[in-house]
């Protein structure tokens, strides 16, 4: 029975840790983006999503007054639960500690 040497273990482990933090960087890119092109087209495109009524109000004041925040609210949100994800991978390949 073949059993693995110490530095095989190790270099599983620094790689398993380096694709964590690879997916970790990739999220956290994603959502930065996100939060940009929400915070900055509100601003920018003002005046079209003016044009747009969002029950009654017009898009761009319910995205300042309410919507962005919202918005933000479920960035986070998926944030921590795609971030709970990666961690159970990474304890789930025993790179955890």
């Amino acid at each position: 029975m073949h059993t693995p040497s110490p530095a095989s273990a190790a270099d599983r482990q620094a790689q398993g840790r380096a694709a964590h933090w690879r997916r970790t960087r990739r999220l956290t890119l994603w959502l930065a983006l996100t939060w940009f092109a929400l915070t900055f087209g509100t601003v920018f495109f003002a005046r079209e999503l003016a044009q747009i009524k969002f029950f009654g109000w017009t898009l761009s004041f319910y995205l300042a007054a309410q919507g962005a925040t919202l918005l933000y609210l479920a960035l986070v949100t998926g944030y921590a639960w795609q971030m709970r994800r990666l961690d159970r991978m990474l304890e789930a390949s025993g790179d955890g500690e």
